[in-house]
C-alpha cells in the first residue's frame, strides 16, 4: 500500500483502494450552480406579542397605582344613621287646621366629621421614625465595632494576650 496516493495521488494506486473509490464514486461531491428562487415580494408578518405585554404590564401598574392610592386615602367615615325631620306643615294646613302654634323648628343636624386622618398618619410616621431610628442605632453600633476591631489590628497585639499555647516548631 502506498501511502502518497492516498494523500496526493501520486505513487502507484492500491487495487484495494481502487475498487474502493469506484464503488464509492456515485457518491462524490457534485458542484451545482446554485439556484435562487424567484424573488417573492417580502411580506412582513408582525408580532403584536410584545406590543400588547407591555401595554399590559401599563394597564396592571396603573390598575395597582390607582387601588394603592385609593386605600392609602381613603377616609373612615362613621356610620350614618337616618333620621326622620318632622315635615312642617304649609300655610294652607295651618289654615285648616285652625292651629295657633307656631311651626315646630327641625333640630339642627349635628355635622359627622370623619375623624382626623391626621392622627394616624402622624402615629405612622412616628412609627416610621422609631424603626429609623434604631435602624441608625444599629448602623452605629456595627460601626464602632469594626473601628474597635481596626484599632486593635492597627496596634498589634498587646503583650500579655497569649495567641498560640503550644511551642512553635
Amino acid at each position: 500500500m502506498n501511502e502518497d496516493y492516498l494523500w496526493d495521488k501520486s505513487g502507484e494506486p492500491d487495487p484495494q483502494i481502487q475498487e474502493l473509490e469506484e464503488l464509492l464514486a456515485p457518491m462524490r461531491y457534485q458542484p451545482k450552480p446554485l439556484e435562487l428562487p424567484q424573488q417573492l415580494p417580502i411580506v412582513r408578518r408582525r408580532n403584536h406579542f410584545p406590543l400588547l405585554a407591555i401595554a399590559a404590564t401599563v394597564l396592571i401598574a396603573l390598575l395597582a397605582t390607582g387601588l394603592w392610592l385609593r386605600v392609602r386615602t381613603e377616609k373612615s367615615e362613621a356610620p350614618r344613621e337616618a333620621r326622620s325631620v318632622p315635615s312642617t306643615p304649609s300655610v294652607k294646613e295651618e289654615v285648616v287646621e285652625n292651629k295657633t302654634e307656631p311651626p315646630v323648628k327641625a333640630a339642627p343636624r349635628k355635622i359627622h366629621r370623619p375623624r382626623s386622618t391626621r392622627t394616624f398618619a402622624q402615629k405612622q410616621q412616628h412609627e416610621e421614625a422609631l424603626a429609623a431610628k434604631e435602624q441608625v442605632v444599629l448602623a452605629l453600633r456595627l460601626a464602632s465595632e469594626k473601628l474597635k476591631l481596626a484599632q486593635r489590628r492597627t496596634q498589634g497585639a498587646s503583650p500579655n494576650q497569649i495567641k498560640n499555647q503550644h511551642k512553635v516548631g
